[in-house]
């Protein structure tokens, strides 16, 4: 009872908590947007915007941006003016109290001098489709890309769900994209103008579903390329921007909940559950520390004759074959999101925008088929997910100067636990499988960038950046129990196979962390060619990478075979009384494969030029170099040196055209040279046994183990 007082005294806390922020105050309204140049799409700096007929106005800053405050409600008329370029008026925007109106608007350069004396007259609503249709317009290349504005409209929550709704790309898993038809492995992905190191152990893959929706500026998924993008893709190029500095004060909360007609409320079996777990972090099932457990293969072999030390070593191992059940809830996914902006008397002003992330879910798939040729398996997968996150963004804008600071935390932990039934004619038996597997990812970005308008043609910016990727898996379980075909009508029970230690029956631990240092300066200038303004852009940067991974196998095998032991229910197959008899070994199949670290370098620089040929015809062309270095060290199966060395100097030309067909056409043709690296991981000789996936094996299976034994690199099948 007292439990059920507290929890209402809660709800009724967050109630009240959700009303006072929810609940904004009528005030003044603001108009916002950006201003760009309809021909090159480049946002255009220092344009003044005022309200017609009176001296109220501002300039847009370094990104082109501009915030007219202060509105009463009603409909106003916008002028918008800028050296060079046609005067244009906007009328019937229409402000609200309390709320920012976004007027993004897209100016024509004048031709003559008579021109500029021209005002160019429009309603609010054809210059929002105006704006829209420039950017699409005025692309360099083939790119596709969703707004703010239009994520703002849809109901996505993170930015993997933002990525469905973009031509050409898929979700896999809800988080992982393909563009094309390409895998992730062919696709880059960059967040704040640095890239993003992949966030899976076994292959490049990046989740997106670790950003939330609501602080995404816009993304943009090239799929040709330029010589300002990095080079390292085959499918396409995925940027994307988050917002600093916001049009107004605000904090919101966003509280949601999902129902799957599979899991929610249908029976949920799992491992050991901690309260930790709920917020992606697992302490419990981490590979022993203490002095007395063996630190490797050789310390593990010489407790054998040892049977004191070997049950004290034994006992240390995480006790965790209990499996649970209960009915699956909701889905959880809640957002906060908290946005301060300050207005200096010196015009410059300095905003932040902070938001925290929580997502819970248990999913089941009920029955998954598995067959292949000799076998005919069906898997109960049920997984449990929960997902921690936070995201501060600062940014200080003055004159013609702005400087960002930009940060993002995310915390994964996906704790799965596999049932498998059925039948393997190539081991003559009916099995019984079970495997846990827990994995913790963590990310942590930080970035730094400087937008700078030189003078009036000239624009540089540049950025450095920190990440740091970890992903572990404390204690991955895996136990086989096998029963002959032909005794399936009898009262013979299922035996587990554990009188030796093979990849099908271990306890798995490893830990991969890895940390990326990049840079990059970027100068733009703009130059007359045969009468026409060109923009010529060069820039230089690098990035570094350095990865450190190491594995243990290890478990339980009995130092006899035991009918009567290894027919125990899986709960009670290694109980502590049977360890305390000494009847079990500490067994490690630990290889000197199992283990690498790795780093790379690569440097860049790139000469482009954005040059209108004609009214109608615009080229963008220039070349890209990269210089890549890689080093792994590792060693193989017998214990020799494994060192692998690339050492890549790249020339990448590309040519992108655009002929304007007509106002609303455009015609594209484009040549680009990219490349696609080998990841660390595919060039370690580290065996990665996946029993959990539904990877068909690579040969057909004998007495082998039934699962997927994958291996990258090193020449393996």
């Amino acid at each position: 009872m007292k439990s059920q007082l507290t929890l209402k005294k809660a709800l009724l806390t967050i109630m009240f908590a959700l009303a006072s922020v929810l609940v904004f105050a009528q005030g003044a309204g603001k108009i916002s947007g950006t201003v760009t140049d309809k021909k090159t799409g480049e946002t255009l700096i220092g344009v003044s915007v005022k309200l017609a007929g009176t001296t109220k106005g501002v300039g847009t800053d370094v990104d082109g941006k501009y915030l007219l405050g202060g509105l009463a409600q009603g409909k106003y008329t916008i002028e918008i003016s800028y050296v060079s370029y046609a005067t244009k008026k906007i009328t019937d925007v229409e402000v609200k109290a309390g709320s920012v109106t976004t007027l993004n608007v897209v100016m024509e350069e004048a031709s003559s001098q008579t021109l500029q004396q021209v005002v160019i007259t429009g309603n609010y609503k054809k210059e929002s489709i105006n704006a829209l249709y420039a950017q699409q317009k005025n692309s360099a290349l083939i790119s596709d890309g969703i707004s703010s504005d239009m994520i703002k409209r849809s109901p996505d929550r993170s930015t993997g769900d933002v990525l469905k709704r973009v031509s050409g790309t898929t979700i896999q898993d809800n988080k992982f994209v393909v563009v094309r038809g390409l895998a992730d492995r062919y696709n880059n992905a960059s967040l704040d103008n640095a890239s993003l190191p992949s966030t899976e152990p076994n292959k490049k893959a990046f989740s997106f579903d670790i950003v939330p929706s609501n602080v995404v500026d816009n993304i943009v998924v090239n799929k040709t390329a330029t010589p300002d993008l990095a080079a390292d893709f085959a499918g396409g190029s995925i940027k994307i921007i988050t917002k600093d500095i916001p049009d107004q004060n605000f904090a919101e909360i966003s509280l949601g909940t999902g129902y799957n007609s599979l899991s929610t409320f249908n029976d949920f079996y799992y491992g050991p559950r901690y309260t930790e777990n709920y917020f992606g972090f697992d302490t419990k099932r981490n590979l022993p520390s203490s002095s007395t457990f063996p630190k490797n293969t050789a310390a593990t072999e010489a407790l054998r004759g040892n049977e004191q030390a070997m049950i004290a070593a034994v006992n240390q191992l995480p006790k965790v074959w209990k499996i649970g059940e209960h009915k699956s809830p909701l889905t959880q996914n809640h957002q906060f999101t908290l946005g301060r902006v300050k207005n200096f008397k010196d015009q410059s002003k300095f905003g932040a925008i902070i938001s925290l992330t929580y997502r819970n879910a248990e999913q089941t798939r009920p029955v998954v088929e598995r067959e292949y040729y000799t076998y005919d398996y069906a898997d109960r997968v049920n997984t449990f997910s929960s997902n921690i996150g936070a995201m501060a963004n600062f940014a200080y804008v003055k004159g013609n100067n702005k400087i960002s600071f930009k940060n993002l935390y995310n915390r994964i932990l996906d704790d799965r636990f596999v049932y498998r039934e059925g039948t393997d004619v190539g081991r003559s038996s009916d099995i019984k499988y079970y495997a846990f597997d827990i994995i913790q990812k963590g990310v942590l970005k930080s970035s730094l960038d400087g937008d700078h308008k030189i003078s009036a043609n000239n624009k540089l910016n540049w950025n450095v950046s920190y990440a740091n990727i970890i992903n572990s898996q404390p204690d991955q379980r895996k136990i086989g129990y096998l029963r002959n075909i032909g005794l399936r009508n009898t009262n013979s029970p299922f035996l587990a196979v554990n009188t030796a230690l093979t990849k099908e029956n271990n306890r798995l631990f490893s830990d991969l962390d890895e940390t990326l240092v990049g840079g990059a300066v970027n100068d733009q200038q703009t130059v007359k060619l045969f009468g026409k303004n060109s923009n010529f852009k060069f820039g230089v940067g690098s990035n570094y990478r350095q990865r450190n991974f190491a594995a243990r196998l290890m478990g339980l095998t009995l130092k006899q075979a035991d009918q009567d032991i290894q027919s125990r229910p899986i709960e009670t197959l290694y109980s502590t009384s049977l360890i305390n008899q000494g009847l079990y070994e500490l067994s490690e199949i630990t290889s000197n494969s199992d283990k690498y670290d790795a780093n790379s370098l690569t440097s860049f620089g790139y000469v482009m030029l954005d040059q209108p040929i004609t009214d109608k015809l615009r080229a963008v062309y220039g070349v890209r170099a990269e210089k890549f270095d890689l080093k792994l060290n590792s060693r193989g199966n017998d214990g020799s040196p494994v060192k692998v060395k690339k050492d890549y100097l790249d020339f990448l030309p590309s040519v992108n055209l655009t002929y304007a067909l007509t106002e609303k056409a455009n015609l594209r043709a484009s040549y680009y040279r990219t490349l696609a690296r080998p990841e660390f991981r595919e060039l370690a000789p580290f065996d990665y046994y996946d029993c959990l996936s539904s990877y068909k094996p690579l040969m057909l299976p004998t007495m082998e183990p039934p699962c997927s034994c994958r291996r990258w690199g090193g020449g393996g099948g």
